[in-house]
């Protein structure tokens, strides 16, 4: 007789109990959690079953309840411990007893325990949190004390059980006053910034607090430090962030006058090692506000009839002829403004004026040009007059290009949408200046003259030639240059013959050969070239990646991992305190999950975890990079890549192993890149060309070709 497979709601446990042999159970999912926990007392001979509880042996060590009783799995090792109610009385009690050493040991435990959530209701029931606030309030706490202390609340805090605005202004100004101090322990520092981040970002009334207590130039200083850079610039994001519209520029200037940029640059950007992850998110964040301080000006409209808006234009035109006398007759002036305008390439040389009522970019144009004229004189008079003295149908409309490139550059850098939850795209050269934003426009403004003169470009190419800068721009930011003058360097390798040969080299993968034996070759490679993808997917798996936990507090820095065993029958994954720096062995991943057991791969908002709702902000950006894992039972495991390639790597792999077509960009760039150079290859050896230095032609059957990623 075959045997049988155990039911689907039986799962093999082990059960650990100090002192004591481990119970090898099977663990009914259909029995109630109370009669489970019964038994295994019995087991033992301890009385009071209701006393006690079951926690997972590993990783967060979390209690088993009956709403996550369906996580467990088959090999899971368990721990019976006391019930969260009788360990949060008896924390309680001795968090507030009078031996030192009996209070850090608790409180060294109660930060532990605060992460577990059916923990942190019961102890926050027990009004165990306003314990802790007095605590701190009371200013008798130093050191390992207060840190545990500081973890503990900010733990229970961030389940969200109750409101930071029952937050007392004592205990705000106490929090405020560690940030504040010079010498005070690193690791107390971490948990006040993390502390009062939180309560920025969850509360109006207490950012007017944090921000009343909180010195700009103390959290400054603090960028000097290397172990709480990290904490310091989430909490100036986060008060930047909530700074009410209308102070924001102040909040700028602030910033400025403290030499933010500066600190940034030299002891983060160019410090002595390299930026991780997080520190990459909040410099991207604060590239991302201070960019949306121009989105006023971007959306204000020139009004024809201000005077002093009109007499900007008129500086430009004063600038660029070196302040030609003035006819004194109105007509004969009023005709040679005409002109000037017409040769400053406004599309309304009559009245210029008009051509800033369009928002975007609306008058932030007229800013970046007088900007160009007033710090770059020669290089905007060079712009201008150079292309007065061109033929008409070859001249480049400075005024228009200038226009048209201000809402290029919004656009790339989307001013005015707010930072999103899990991108670090943070380009340091926009650190290396106080006017980075003009500085970047007067160097695209250069490389769209540039362009236009290589295209040989009239009029009627105007939107070619924006297409092509944007493409130069997008590329050069790309390779993320350090400063502006490598960004220039960068764009003047970026040609438009170049960018041609890109374009070429980039479509010779999809130029289809029409001819039916080239047809015929294509259908009888394909299947060998994209069987190479499939291999290269799931041996990336089998290496494994790194992701973050969804609804942690970003500072903290808390990771996962996952990878595929060798034999592709099981997905491994477990929690990671950091990063890891290369292959994470797959002992130290304690869960598991059998690939038979996968029924499907979700991606986008039909994500459960995109479903829910969450302090992330679930945009665009992050939808796409959302994928999760269905499994028996109705579990799921949640996916947010760190970027669009781990994305494709992920979903391919996955679809590899259900035996499903791989559908992603990736996949289709690859295969029509490889189907392009396995095609060349087996034709130049059917012509039998030869090729000097060149190794000997592929073998027509099997392929043998072979293709590496670099993954940097």
């Amino acid at each position: 007789m075959p045997v049988m497979p155990p039911p689907s709601d039986i799962v093999k446990v082990a059960i650990e109990w100090p002192g004591a042999n481990a119970q090898l159970i099977e663990f009914d999912q259909k029995k109630p959690l109370a009669s489970i926990i019964r038994e295994v007392c019995d087991g033992w001979s301890l009385s009071g079953s209701e006393q006690f509880a079951l926690r997972y042996a590993d990783g967060p060590q979390l209690y088993i309840t009956e709403q996550s009783r369906g996580e467990i799995k088959n090999g899971t090792i368990l721990r019976l411990a006391i019930s969260p109610m009788r360990a949060a009385r008896q924390l309680l009690e001795r968090i507030q007893s009078h031996g030192i050493d009996a209070r850090l040991e608790a409180l060294k435990e109660l930060a532990k325990l605060s992460a577990d959530p059916t923990f942190a209701t019961e102890f926050i029931n027990m009004e165990g949190l306003a314990t802790l606030a007095r605590l701190v309030e009371s200013g008798t706490h130093f050191g390992e004390m207060l840190a545990f202390t500081l973890t503990a609340f900010l733990e229970l805090m961030d389940h969200g059980i109750v409101s930071w605005d029952l937050i007392s202004v004592s205990f705000i100004k106490q929090i405020s006053g560690y940030v504040n101090q010079p010498m005070v322990d690193v690791s107390i520092l971490q948990r006040s910034l993390a502390i009062l981040e939180s309560m920025v970002l969850n509360s109006h009334s207490l950012y007017q607090r944090v921000a009343q207590e909180t010195t700009v130039a103390q959290l400054i200083a603090h960028l000097s430090n290397q172990e709480i850079q990290t904490y310091a610039i989430a909490l100036i994001n986060a008060l930047f962030l909530k700074t009410p519209e209308d102070r924001r520029q102040e909040m700028a200037s602030t910033l400025a006058q403290k030499h933010l940029r500066g600190i940034i640059l030299n002891h983060i950007i160019r410090g002595n090692r390299p930026v991780k992850a997080e520190m990459a998110h909040q410099l991207y964040v604060l590239q991302v506000l201070t960019f949306n301080l121009l989105e006023e000006r971007m959306m204000t409209k020139m009004d024809p009839n201000d005077q002093t808006q009109r007499d900007i234009i008129f500086e430009l035109r004063r600038i660029a002829f070196d302040g030609d006398n003035d006819p004194s007759g109105t007509e004969k002036r009023k005709a040679i403004y005409t002109k000037d305008y017409k040769m400053l390439g406004f599309t309304n040389p009559v009245n210029p004026a008009m051509d800033f009522t369009q928002t975007p970019p609306g008058m932030l144009a007229l800013d970046n040009m007088l900007y160009l004229a007033k710090v770059h004189q020669d290089t905007y008079i060079r712009i201008v007059l150079e292309n007065c003295s061109r033929e008409d149908k070859h001249e480049c409309p400075f005024g228009r290009s200038a226009i048209e490139l201000t809402r290029l550059l919004c656009d790339i850098l989307q001013v005015g949408e707010l930072p999103n939850e899990g991108c670090n795209d943070f380009h340091p050269m926009f650190f290396t200046h106080e006017r980075a934003w003009e500085e970047f426009f007067c160097v695209c403004i250069q490389l769209l003259n540039k362009t236009w003169k290589e295209m040989r470009a009239t009029a009627e190419d105007f939107n070619k030639v924006m297409t092509v800068v944007r493409e130069q721009i997008t590329r050069a930011l790309a390779m993320k240059p350090p400063s502006l003058e490598q960004l220039r360097v960068k764009l003047r390798s970026l040609s438009y013959s170049e960018i041609l040969r890109l374009r070429q080299s980039e479509r010779m993968s999809q130029d289809d050969f029409q001819s039916p034996p080239i047809i015929e070759l294509r259908e009888r490679i394909q299947p060998e070239i994209l069987e190479l993808i499939k291999q290269q997917r799931l041996n990336r798996l089998c290496e494994g990646s790194c992701f973050r936990k969804l609804g942690n507090r970003r500072r903290q820095e808390k990771f996962w991992f996952c990878r595929l065993s060798l034999n592709h029958k099981v997905l491994h994954y477990g929690d990671l305190d950091e990063s890891p720096q290369g292959e994470v062995p797959f002992e130290l991943l304690t869960d598991k999950i059998p690939v038979s057991d996968i029924k499907a791969v979700l991606t986008g908002k039909d994500c459960p975890h995109m479903k829910e709702k969450s302090a992330l902000k679930q945009n665009k950006e992050v939808l796409e990079l959302a994928f999760s894992i269905l499994y028996d039972p109705d579990e799921a495991l949640n996916f947010v890549a760190p970027n669009k390639y781990e994305y494709c790597i992920w979903t391919d792999g996955l679809s590899a192993l259900l035996g499903k077509e791989l559908g992603s960009d990736l996949t289709r760039s690859d295969l029509d890149t490889l189907m392009s150079m396995e095609m060349k290859l087996r034709l130049l050896d059917l012509e039998n060309i030869t090729i000097p230095e060149a190794p000997p032609p592929v073998p027509k059957e099997p392929s043998t070709y072979n293709f590496t990623y670099n993954y940097g």
